[in-house]
């Protein structure tokens, strides 16, 4: 019994934080590393799921395995740095948009 209570004890003691944590809303690109890790990885899902749409599967899958080893080669100095993943996911997402906009007909291009 005692440990069940403990257990309450504890979510009682972090609820208000986590409530609180659920307020903030993230502006994207984000003030920190957290939040622009966050912001990277948003706009990547984003660009992804656009592509599966655009791509039938197989060629989807690689332009995925592409990507998944051009972008850490080219951050590879980074790798042991707190921004590595950030830039690895950054870079996919920019490769995925250039491929996204040149499926635009060249008259809707900027």
């Amino acid at each position: 019994m005692t440990c069940f209570r403990s257990r309450w004890a504890l979510l009682l003691l972090l609820l208000p934080t986590a409530i609180h944590a659920q307020e903030a809303k993230i502006q994207c690109p984000g003030d920190n590393t957290v939040e622009m890790r966050y912001c990277a990885a948003l706009s990547w899902e984003q660009s992804t799921d656009q592509l599966k749409r655009k791509l039938p599967k197989r060629r989807f899958e690689q332009w995925q395995e592409a990507t998944r080893e051009v972008c850490p080669h080219a951050y590879a100095p980074y790798k042991d740095g707190t921004i590595y993943l950030q830039l690895v996911v950054g870079c996919e997402d920019r490769l995925n948009r250039a491929l996204l906009k040149a499926f635009q007909p060249l008259n809707d291009l900027p």
